[in-house]
């Protein structure tokens, strides 16, 4: 492979994750100042030695992006990362044991039937086992175990992994009870999840903590770009936020923790567009107040999958945003959920009427974040839905 003067080729090594992504080599930039041509490299895969790639970098946030039949390459100042488009569809070539609170709620019931599918099996940590079981019936998920309150101790202890995704959903109107209850939801059960792992022999301690929290932490802005390295923001829900991380951060310094800040997850059956399409279909589908707050997304399964790869690939560690990599103003999104449903985005629905049905709680619904993927992509996960359009189209359908 010929490497242009103004880069110097080092390899990378291969990932130790049963789930790896095939990255062959990095490429350091001498200068971050210096502009990245066009390039066409050779990779050197025997799977991929035929396949001349382009790159054709352009901007997303700090990072650039760039795609050329099933390799994606992943820029920022410091190196180009190579990706094979496949990487999170290898399956693993070992079972999991996994313990998930959150089980039965819109992300975690997805989480389940994808860890089963694979072949795992799944402890499902629950306060309501006749809603657990009707979810997942014994005859269609028989490596399913339904764990009551009583029992979670127990299960914990000798589980491979730990998903935490227990919490009071948000979008009601806010009270000072359930304010209470949005806080002492995730803390209280993060809590006692990190209390039964670090009480855990060292033999049957789990090796790996994924706890969820949420892209509220960086607060709300319709100016400024969030990452992984951005700093907490100051209202109340950025406030839940740092305490659902910390609590999670006084895990066994030899479980290995990953923090998923999870964005608005999109699909048909549940989180927010669950409430906007009826709207929509009826004719009167709108953005709420200005229409030009942030709203960062993310495709439920890629939210799946981005866990699934945590949970297996050692290289995830920290803060991890779970987030599309474009997100889009609201206005966008209405525009774009319209278009697909033969429908008009016109009817916006003023500040006061948001307030009136969410209280102190309606600025999650009228200022937003832009929030970026920055950590997950640099580790070479491959989102599917990269782009609003492609998962409206693809829920819908």
């Amino acid at each position: 492979m010929v490497v242009p003067p103004h880069l110097h080729a080092t390899p990378c090594p291969p990932s130790s994750s049963s789930l790896h992504q095939h990255r062959w080599h990095a490429f350091r930039l001498l200068s971050s100042s210096q502009q990245l041509p066009l390039l066409r490299l050779r990779l050197l895969s025997p799977a991929f030695s035929k396949k001349a790639g382009k790159i054709d970098a352009w901007r997303v946030g700090g990072l650039r992006e760039s795609r050329s039949n099933n390799v994606c390459f992943y820029v920022n100042s410091r190196r180009i990362n190579i990706a094979c488009e496949a990487a999170n569809e290898v399956k693993p070539t070992c079972n999991m044991i996994v313990s998930i609170t959150g089980a039965t709620g819109f992300i975690g019931t997805r989480l389940v039937e994808r860890l089963a599918s694979d072949g795992h099996r799944v402890r499902v940590l629950t306060r309501s086992a006749s809603t657990a079981r009707s979810l997942f019936p014994v005859k269609q998920y028989p490596g399913v175990e339904i764990v009551e309150e009583s029992d979670w101790v127990s299960c914990i202890h000798g589980s491979t992994a730990v998903v935490n995704l227990a919490g009071t959903p948000i979008s009601t109107r806010w009270s000072p009870e359930i304010k209470d209850d949005i806080m002492r939801s995730r803390v209280g059960v993060t809590t006692k999840v990190v209390e039964a792992i670090n009480a855990a022999p060292k033999d049957l301690m789990p090796s790996v903590f994924v706890s969820a929290t949420a892209v509220g932490f960086y607060g709300t802005s319709q100016t400024h770009v969030f990452d992984e390295s951005s700093p907490a923001g100051k209202d109340y829900l950025a406030e839940v936020c740092r305490e659902w991380e910390s609590t999670a951060e006084k895990v066994d310094c030899h479980v290995r923790l990953v923090l998923i800040r999870i964005g608005i997850v999109l699909d048909k059956d549940g989180g927010a567009l669950a409430k906007m399409i009826p709207l929509f279909k009826i004719f009167a589908g709108g953005p709420a107040g200005s229409g030009k707050q942030w709203f960062s997304w993310v495709h439920r399964d890629d939210l799946v999958s981005l866990i699934v790869e945590a949970l297996s690939n050692p290289s995830y560690k920290g803060v991890v945003n779970g987030t599309a990599p474009h997100p889009v103003r609201l206005a966008e999104l209405c525009d774009q959920l319209g278009a697909i449903l033969g429908r008009p985005s016109w009817l916006s629905i003023p500040d006061f009427f948001v307030q009136a049905v969410f209280g102190e709680g309606s600025y999650v619904v009228l200022e937003g974040q832009c929030v970026l993927p920055r950590k997950a992509l640099e580790l070479g996960f491959m989102f599917k839905y990269r782009y609003l359009a492609d998962a409206l189209k693809a829920i819908l359908s």
